[in-house]
């Protein structure tokens, strides 16, 4: 097993298959260029202007990750599509852990910022650091830089996502590093499961449903619908070491895997 952590798949690991979506129809396009989009930008646009604001004074991130969750549940409400959280109680037992999604859509941050009911980091790329506005909201709520340009710029943003969770910080991150570009969760990289082992946490996987079909990669029309956020068991990492990152992140992979084939429901 490779003890380098990946931190974001090999290209010939993403094979994307032919996508089975259907075309959207028109008045679900006319609702989101009509209403949706508005909304959610001048949203978008307000939370994140009341973000900086207390980023002035709030040096634990708490009033920022507060406001980031009003911005996600007001997100949800202008996309018509409510959020079931099963294995909720799960949340509750490790509480400071790494808690691993698979990312199908640009719905996916929303939908975990508002369900997940405690604070959290998440591992962004380094380069939304250089985008105004975005860049100082994601540096004043101590979110974590990842940049995978070299592999030791990707160990160094990794050990950035431990010192998080060893300040008493859980992480929320993407282990396949992108939106899949056909529904199916595709090779996650071992980053996720090396800090898990790091920090002495554990690994939790969690399984998205229904982002993908609401917007896919690609798509600008949303198509309203429920949605559900699917809580694994947590993974031990106790005794392992980073060797063990690979086999780790296999384990990972086969749970959401097997969570998201359980609850999903055929593409519409």
């Amino acid at each position: 097993m490779s003890t380098t952590p990946q931190t974001a798949p090999a290209a010939d690991e993403q094979q994307p298959t032919t996508s089975t979506r259907q075309p959207v129809p028109g008045h679900l396009k006319l609702l989101t260029t009509c209403f949706c989009i508005p909304l959610m930008a001048a949203a978008t646009a307000f939370f994140g202007c009341i973000s900086l604001i207390c980023g002035l004074w709030d040096r634990s991130g708490s009033q920022q990750h507060f406001v980031a969750r009003v911005w996600a549940a007001t997100m949800l409400k202008f996309s018509f599509s409510p959020v079931t959280v099963v294995g909720k109680e799960k949340l509750k037992n490790f509480p400071i852990s790494v808690y691993a999604s698979n990312h199908l859509s640009y719905m996916d941050t929303p939908v975990l910022f508002a369900k997940l009911p405690f604070q959290f980091r998440i591992l962004a790329k380094a380069g939304l650091w250089k985008i105004p506005f975005v860049g100082w909201y994601l540096d004043h709520s101590g979110q974590v830089p990842i940049d995978s340009g070299s592999s030791r710029s990707a160990i160094a943003g990794l050990l950035r996502g431990v010192k998080t969770l060893q300040s008493g910080l859980p992480l929320v991150i993407f282990p396949e590093g992108a939106r899949t570009p056909d529904g199916h969760m595709h090779t996650p990289a071992s980053g996720c499961a090396f800090m898990a082992i790091r920090a002495g946490v554990p690994l939790v996987p969690i399984a998205l449903i229904g982002t993908y079909e609401l917007l896919p990669i690609h798509v600008y029309a949303l198509r309203p619908r429920p949605l559900k956020i699917i809580v694994g068991d947590p993974i031990p990492t106790d005794d392992l070491t980073t060797k063990d990152a690979d086999a780790l992140t296999a384990r990972l992979y086969e749970a959401i895997t097997a969570m998201y084939d359980q609850y999903s429901e055929p593409m519409a």
